[in-house]
């Protein structure tokens, strides 16, 4: 979600410390776990794309709805039985193989929390995660994909949202409504590193660990928009791509942005299958621009007390690996994990290494 709309910039100083870096560069699937994994990825692909025929259909026609999250549970496990264990150590020949389930060798009683929140990017929406969500139910875990204000088929004019705070409102309802003690794994991707930094800081104590995948991740007085004004000095694909949208008219700041459909596919999917490239472009929906120019506040005794992980995506036509490895160095999390071969979309592109990823984030003690 790289933009290039050049806006007034600020700085901010973050505590340094040495962030663990981890690279991986396979996700090949074996064992009938694998191809378990692959029916259940085809039928959610199959689930999303009605949800965005329907989409399609209530704003082509008179009626309208309203969906802000869609949750999914295992429908053949109980939250009693076990989850999945490797005792192998990530490293650069980490095969990334989906193994199968063992339910001897770890018991969800030894998580923090099984309870995944993804939060998708700009212009995506919930519909993103289908593959996620399917082999994170597939391993016992529950899953709650969001659908931010005006994405996905949460039905709002995205030229309207003035703010953050009326964008993340969805993700700040379900906090809202989360039992007291419970705790989620949080995860964010492109814009949403944004959303998710914000919701941490008003609920960090419902938060057990944040998980940046190729998103922004800000420090205090920074917009989403610092980050690349600061960044990247030249990119054309990025400049072709973006269409900004005046609903306010021209002399008035952009409302909105869409990314040209031509173009979106070298720069957001440049290392996706064609199947997922066709998902989104009949999915997608145009980037709030307010959001995009808010700088927040972060304070160290609420967002700085959560546990931040950071999923790098090094074929990133949209975020280049320059820019997130800035972000990472001028706000170190815990740990650094290297996706080799991961488009900006490594949900589409590398859906089982992420996966792996996350299980092993989950597990992190």
């Amino acid at each position: 979600m790289g933009l290039c709309f050049s806006v007034h910039n600020a700085k901010a100083s973050a505590k340094k410390r040495r962030s663990k870096r981890i690279t991986t560069s396979s996700s090949a699937v074996g064992g009938g776990e694998g191809c378990s994994l692959w029916k259940e990825e085809n039928i959610i692909h199959e689930q999303a794309l009605a949800a965005a025929i329907l989409y399609q259909q209530l704003q082509s026609g008179s009626g309208r709805t309203s969906f802000d999250r869609y949750s999914f549970g295992n429908p053949r496990r109980s939250t009693s039985q076990a989850l999945p264990r490797t005792s192998r150590s990530l490293s650069a020949h980490d095969p990334y193989m989906l193994q199968p389930v063992d339910h001897h060798l770890l018991h969800q009683e030894t998580l923090e929390t099984n309870h995944f929140v993804l939060v998708h990017g700009g212009g995506f929406g919930a519909w993103c995660w289908y593959k996620s969500i399917a082999f994170l139910q597939e391993y016992g875990y529950k899953v709650t994909a969001i659908d931010l204000t005006g994405s996905g088929i949460h039905s709002f004019d995205t030229n309207r949202i003035t703010s953050l705070a009326q964008y993340v409102k969805p993700l700040a309802d379900f906090f809202e409504k989360l039992d007291v003690g419970e705790k989620v794994i949080l995860v964010g991707h492109d814009l949403g590193g944004a959303c998710i930094s914000y919701a941490m800081e008003l609920f960090p104590s419902k938060v057990s660990k944040s998980v940046f995948v190729a998103a922004v991740m800000l420090t205090s007085g920074q917009s989403s928009l610092d980050i690349f004004i600061e960044k990247v000095e030249s990119n054309d694909l990025m400049r072709q791509a973006q269409v900004f949208l005046y609903d306010n008219g021209d002399g008035h700041l952009p409302t909105a942005i869409n990314y040209d459909k031509w173009l979106s596919k070298e720069l957001l999917f440049n290392q996706s299958s064609a199947k997922d490239v066709a998902l989104a472009s009949v999915s997608m929906r145009s980037i709030p621009f307010s959001p995009v120019l808010e700088k927040l506040t972060l304070s160290e005794t609420k967002h700085g007390s959560v546990r931040r992980f950071y999923i790098e995506t090094m074929e990133d036509n949209a975020m280049p690996s320059s820019v997130q490895r800035h972000m990472i160095a001028n706000s170190p999390p815990e740990q650094v994990f290297s996706l080799k071969g991961a488009d900006h979309s490594p949900f589409f592109s590398k859906p089982q290494a992420l996966h792996k990823l996350l299980v092993e984030i989950s597990k992190i003690p």
